[in-house]
């Protein structure tokens, strides 16, 4: 059983299509949290998740809003907590409301917000290399149905234009 794995990606469309390919395999109730520098590719994942569950739309990062919530099925709850500067921000919007097996739940920046994470989600790093163009992305699942997330998209061997 698969934990933890690595993967390269060379530009930011194989971070779109790994996005996508994880993607296939999200249920409602899922959670992952991103991680990642301002700029490193967090929303261009975000963006091959939300295509895998049936967005056609180009998806922006809710820096200022907070959440955005797009119609996919499962509906995707994408928030991006860079802003906020007290968890309890988030208590007053109805955070903890997300996690109610309504959809699939996105966080990027979930360091800032690590004590409010359900106990079972998957983290996903994302570290820019310093020629702009490839990443390495760190998958670790953290419980059960995060370690099935992770070994169906292991499992799933489109990898062939990736390095790992």
């Amino acid at each position: 059983m698969v934990r933890a794995m690595k993967i390269l990606s060379k530009s930011s469309v194989e971070t779109i299509n790994l996005g996508e390919q994880l993607g296939a395999f999200l249920q409602k109730g899922d959670v992952l949290c991103i991680y990642g520098d301002l700029g490193a590719g967090k929303t261009a994942f975000v963006s091959g998740l939300a295509k895998a569950l049936g967005l056609k739309d180009t998806i922006t990062s809710p820096t200022f809003t907070i959440v955005n919530e797009y119609e996919t099925v499962p509906p995707l709850f994408h928030f991006d907590v860079y802003r906020v500067f007290d968890p309890e921000e988030f208590f007053m919007i109805g955070f903890e409301e997300y996690f109610e097996d309504r959809g699939v739940v996105v966080i990027e920046w979930a360091n800032l917000i690590e004590e409010l994470i359900p106990e079972d989600h998957l983290k996903v790093r994302i570290c820019l290399h310093k020629n702009g163009n490839s990443r390495e992305i760190f998958f670790e699942s953290v419980g059960e149905r995060s370690k099935d997330m992770l070994n169906d998209l292991w499992g799933s061997g489109n990898f062939e234009n990736f390095s790992y």
